[in-house]
């Protein structure tokens, strides 16, 4: 196992910060009136379209280690960003990428193709009524009407639904899984307004009700039958998940060890204090320990596939729950510096919570985990 990045891959990370940062003003994503504008998404995607960034783990990018390349870019991203980072994710790595395993080549050209170029944005619909589709079965389905398809189903926070050209809306068809392509103005669609969340607050989110849409039998995408299309899905997200927690806790971490080493208390600097170095101590632990699972998972991603679910599983509990705690003692070395809204810390720290409910939860993931190390395969 080599996790060192080479040159490139280093200097396609500082691209990647560069473009980022050079976003306008990307800060004001994270504002707690952020909701209601994706221009600064929309932007941004163009931007990036000029990189090779989007295409990770859709297709080989030569000078690029896959996977391992793509998680090093998500923490550099979600650490600037992280609404911006869970928008644009949700378009590239969950619609573009099940468009790019699953669709015909027609499809592809006609959604992945303007994704992959920063011209238009995707979401994919997954979670319903219970969230829990681990246990339920999908409750959206699509029936068969001539040249139709005619889609009637309820999601449940669906990233991107307010602003996306197209959703995903993932259910059955035909006694298979589907995912039904919906555009944005097609009769029946109905689109919740924005929610304001505790984190993310610049990420799109909203349900989506489709009320006997009528889509044409070409905008169905169907996986192979021996594909457990959801489980698939729920991987991808948790892939998003990781690099998003990696990325929270650096920063994090990185407020902390700067206002400590700069900001004085008793006429010394707050690194002098025994208690404050003990927590940065055991915040860089954490991280470090959350960088090396999540790049191995990653890493096992195009080298050991067979052993990639479970080390996802592992990644997700341990970096996600790593992080907030992380978040948490910055706070504490911050003090109000910290508590005040719009500090990085207290950004990061709404974010963190996030990671452990969204994809595969960490109750379920322990539960798989478990199944896993006593030889069961679900």
């Amino acid at each position: 196992m080599d996790y060192d990045f080479t040159e490139a891959e280093l200097a396609f990370f500082a691209d990647i910060k560069e473009r980022v940062k050079g976003n306008g003003s990307i800060d004001a994503l994270e504002r707690k009136d952020a909701s209601g504008d994706a221009g600064q998404i929309r932007r941004l995607l163009g931007a990036l379209a000029d990189t090779q960034y989007l295409k990770l783990g859709l297709e080989p990018v030569e000078g690029l280690s896959g996977h391992l390349a793509l998680m090093g870019a998500m923490e550099v991203f979600a650490d600037i960003s992280p609404s911006a980072y869970l928008s644009v994710e949700a378009s590239g790595r969950l619609f573009g990428r099940a468009v790019s395993r699953w669709a015909d080549p027609e499809q592809k050209q006609r959604y992945l193709e303007p994704v992959l170029a920063g011209k238009a944005m995707g979401a994919l619909a997954l979670s319903e009524a219970s969230m829990n589709i681990e246990n339920d079965p999908l409750a959206t389905t699509g029936e068969k009407q001539g040249d139709s398809v005619i889609v009637s189903g309820a999601k449940q926070y669906v990233i991107n639904a307010p602003v996306a050209d197209w959703i995903a809306a993932a259910g059955v068809c035909g006694g298979r899984h589907a995912l039904f392509v919906i555009e944005k103005e097609t009769p029946g669609l109905m689109i919740d307004p924005w929610l304001e969340t505790m984190g993310y607050q610049g990420t799109p989110i909203s349900g989506v009700t489709l009320d006997h849409c009528e889509i044409p039998a070409d905008r169905v995408i169907y996986p192979e039958k021996d594909v457990n299309m959801p489980a698939k899905v729920r991987m991808w997200e948790n892939q998003i998940l990781l690099g998003a927690s990696l990325g929270l806790a650096k920063t994090a971490f990185d407020s902390a060890k700067d206002y400590a080493k700069h900001h004085k208390s008793g006429g010394r600097p707050v690194i002098a204090y025994q208690e404050v170095g003990f927590k940065l101590a055991e915040m860089l632990t954490m991280l470090q320990t959350s960088q090396l699972l999540a790049y191995k998972a990653a890493w096992s991603l195009e080298s050991e596939p067979a052993e990639s679910e479970g080390l996802i599983m592992c990644a997700k509990v341990f970096c996600t729950e790593s992080c907030e705690r992380i978040c948490s003692e910055a706070l504490k070395i911050l003090s109000a510096t910290g508590y005040i809204h719009g500090s990085p810390a207290e950004r990061a720290y709404r974010c963190a919570k996030f990671g452990q409910i969204a994809g595969t939860s960490t109750e379920i993931a322990r539960v798989k985990i478990g199944d896993a190390a006593l030889g069961y395969r679900k």
